[in-house]
């Protein structure tokens, strides 16, 4: 017992301060049952929270979001190997319905690369990373194949939980997520959604999804220029409130969740130095 008290004492002063940060738990009900426009712009990237628990999301492009936590972990989602200028984040995830959704040759300097697939196809990836004040999932979902028919758990629906909150990117989502992917999903605040309507799910599908997830906060993501765009947002005009900010980045808290379902529209921005 005292060895094996020592070496878990060893694993956590070897982690970087940020990862050793306490995580405020999250309502994620499944926590306790699961291990268009491209430019560059000043943003709020590398600035100071303001609390604990406020979570900075940066819009980079096309699927890829970089999340910022007080503590300094960075998380981008759908990593295709380039942000911008910005050092190497911490974790990287990525799904592989197309090459713009990850990338073979991620930089070294990575420490935490998530593939939302399995080396063995048809198995789920089962990602559960503890890093502290962060934890970061898998929830594996199919994928159309090119032959024709879907490849079962061959992409990944990515859920961070960080402080307090639980933000879920969709990734390239080919179906509607069964009752069993929805309660390992569990209640999630803030919701990256792919809207271009067809290349993912259709119109109609997602915005049924959306419904369902019922989220704080939508972020569209994955859209085709403005028409595919504003398509979507007229679906949801009737249940959601819309938000179009010319800014590429958000911060949010629980405490700043709105009290109605919002679609808040960001301008993609690869990140510059702070």
């Amino acid at each position: 017992m005292t060895r094996f008290l020592t070496l878990a004492l060893g694993m956590l002063l070897a982690l970087p301060a940020a990862a050793q940060q306490d995580r405020r738990p999250s309502h994620c009900i499944a926590i306790a049952q699961a291990p268009g426009l491209e430019y560059v712009q000043k943003a709020s990237y590398g600035a100071p929270l303001p609390d604990d628990y406020t979570v900075r999301l940066n819009y980079i492009d096309h699927a890829m979001f970089l999340l910022e936590t007080p503590g300094g972990l960075r998380a981008v989602t759908d990593y295709v190997g380039f942000i911008g200028a910005a050092a190497a984040p911490d974790v990287v995830t990525m799904n592989r319905a197309h090459i713009s959704h990850w990338t073979p040759d991620p930089d070294p300097a990575i420490d935490h690369v998530l593939p939302g697939w399995s080396d063995t196809v048809g198995e789920p990836a089962g990602h559960h990373l503890d890093l502290g004040e962060m934890l970061v999932r898998s929830v594996s979902t199919d994928i159309r194949s090119r032959m024709g028919g879907f490849e079962a758990n061959g992409n990944s629906i990515f859920v961070f939980e960080v402080g307090g909150l639980c933000i879920g990117h969709l990734g390239h989502l080919h179906h509607e997520p069964d009752a069993e992917t929805y309660a390992a999903l569990g209640r999630l605040d803030v919701v990256m959604a792919p809207v271009d309507g067809g290349l993912t799910l259709d119109r109609p599908t997602m915005i049924r999804v959306l419904q369902r997830l019922r989220s704080s906060i939508v972020l569209p993501m994955h859209w085709f220029g403005e028409a595919t765009l504003q398509r979507f947002l007229e679906g949801m005009a009737e249940d959601f409130a819309i938000e179009r900010r010319a800014e590429s980045s958000l911060e949010v808290s629980l405490r700043t969740l709105p009290d109605r379902p919002t679609i808040i529209v960001l301008s993609p921005s690869f990140v510059t130095d702070p």
